[in-house]
């Protein structure tokens, strides 16, 4: 089963972060609501180009089957982004960067949704990288996964305007650091 990601804006759940938004000065001005309902039709149109492709390939290469029929992703004014509830925000760069952070949240999501066949690997992950910080370990996967489907469906360029821009992020730079290392295609096998 693949599911549908459906994008939505919830006034109420936009209003939570927005109430608590102090962050002008790094992430610009909060957009309005219909902001927000403008970037969604621009998200429905670049998913609806590659979105199953995707899914399809997240459940390929990770072995993994996806649970659920439809995975509602809420599109609000500015935060990070998250995969439970599936959450990204307005992003006013490159247009196809949303695609990149969805994908990545969709990684996490195929793991949530599979979070009972993966206990005996996470457990072999923290032995494996006990000296690694959880969040390093976990995106350790999730960045090989993400490095096949960059290079199947979009170009080496791509994976690294992604990798450099989330150089400012530790833990992520150090998975990818074992991703280079260890090489994607020996993380997916073990994974598996």
């Amino acid at each position: 089963m693949k599911p549908k990601v459906e994008f939505r804006f919830s006034e109420i759940y936009d209003s939570l972060f927005k109430e608590n938004y102090s962050y002008e000065k790094e992430w610009g001005k909060y957009p309005n609501a219909s902001e927000i309902k403008n970037y969604i039709k621009k998200i429905e149109i670049k998913w609806k180009e590659i979105g199953n492709l995707i899914l399809k390939e997240i459940s390929d290469i990770s072995g993994l089957t996806w649970q659920e029929d439809k995975i509602i992703c809420y599109v609000i004014g500015k935060t990070i982004p998250f995969s439970d509830p599936l959450t990204v925000p307005v992003y006013e760069d490159e247009a196809d960067y949303i695609i990149d952070v969805i994908t990545h949240e969709l990684i996490h999501q195929i793991f949530i949704q599979n979070e009972g066949k993966l206990k005996n690997y996470w457990e072999y992950i923290g032995k494996k990288y006990s000296k690694e910080n959880p969040v390093t370990k976990i995106h350790i996967i999730l960045h090989a996964i993400h490095k096949t489907i960059y290079l199947k469906l979009f170009d080496e360029a791509r994976l690294k305007r992604d990798i450099e821009w989330i150089s400012d992020i530790e833990e992520y730079k150090r998975s990818w650091e074992i991703v280079k290392k260890e090489g994607h295609k020996n993380i997916i096998k073990e994974f598996k």
